[in-house]
């Protein structure tokens, strides 16, 4: 099956190369999206007990049910999206905790405060913050 595979990757170096490019250049723009994310993300979105005023949960009901539903696809995506990337290159766990916070399930809130409070992952987000000239995130107590 493997020397199929190689064989057929051989006949093909054009497909190869379109397919390597591709995966490249959506690398690179998720890359980008992961740090426009955590940059926009408030620094007390850990510590707060509401949402931040001006969020979408003030706007028309038909609004905020739309938004809800597409930010749970999204979310869905994402955590799927992070789940592979665990075996796969990529920031598969900053993935999941993007994926995780677009979601709305009950324990959602303790269940990204444990992954956020992980050394590796509170200091790989803070490090992309400075970059960005935002704050440190802050961690409950």
């Amino acid at each position: 099956m493997l020397t199929q595979i190689l064989d057929w990757a051989r006949t093909h170096p054009g497909i190869i190369g379109v397919v390597v490019a591709a995966s490249l250049l959506l690398a690179l723009i998720y890359a980008a999206l992961i740090f426009v994310a955590i940059a926009r993300m408030n620094s007390d979105y850990f510590v707060r007990d509401r949402a931040a005023p001006g969020s979408w949960h003030e706007h028309h009901p038909v609004l905020r049910i739309f938004v809800h539903l597409v930010k749970n696809l999204f979310g869905v995506l994402l955590v799927l999206m992070g789940i592979a990337m665990l075996v796969l290159p990529g920031q598969g766990i900053l993935t999941l905790l993007i994926g995780v916070s677009l979601l709305d399930f009950p324990g959602k809130r303790a269940l990204e405060t444990k992954i956020v409070c992980m050394p590796v992952v509170y200091k790989a987000i803070n490090k992309i913050r400075n970059r960005a000239g935002c704050p440190p995130l802050e961690l409950p107590q």
